[in-house]
């Protein structure tokens, strides 16, 4: 009777430990947080180039047009665009990245961002990530150098 009885206490004593030991292990390992980052497009009418980073500025995916086609004409297609977006969010979401904040630049003094930035934003949003918002950062030319001539113009 008694050896039945320490037999049960030991038999606890060991289901409480390996308990013990998948608490611990469940603990350690850290649930994926939702990860925030910033996707910087550049286009232009000659490509398209996607760039995500971390909040610190740390590069997690960097694509461009020419990395998914050969033909220089098609680098700015839109089609081209949704292939590159698609590639750096699977790069992202594999960094626990899920969530992102986008910044749209286009080459100075140009009137509109290339014809793949409305592609690569939508393709992102497709695959999964959240977009947060959405800002062009285009740098704007205000009055420039003086103009050659002086004050009454270039005479010809």
């Amino acid at each position: 009777m008694q050896e039945t009885k320490n037999e049960e206490k030991t038999e606890r004593k060991i289901e409480d430990k390996s308990e013990e030991k998948e608490l611990k292990l469940k603990k350690e390992a850290k649930p994926k947080r939702e990860g925030v980052g910033i996707a910087y497009i550049y286009t232009s009418f000659n490509n398209t180039i996607l760039h995500i980073t971390d909040l610190a500025g740390n590069t997690i995916a960097r694509v461009s047009g020419g990395m998914m086609t050969k033909h220089d004409r098609l680098k700015a297609n839109p089609t081209v665009a949704m292939f590159v977006a698609k590639k750096a969010a699977e790069d992202a979401k594999d960094a626990g990245i899920s969530s992102l904040y986008v910044r749209i630049k286009a080459k100075t003094g140009s009137p509109a961002p290339g014809p793949g930035a409305h592609a690569a934003v939508k393709s992102l949003s497709r695959e999964g990530l959240r977009i947060i918002s959405i800002a062009d950062t285009t740098k704007i030319p205000r009055g420039g150098p003086k103009v050659k001539g002086g004050r009454r113009g270039r005479r010809v």
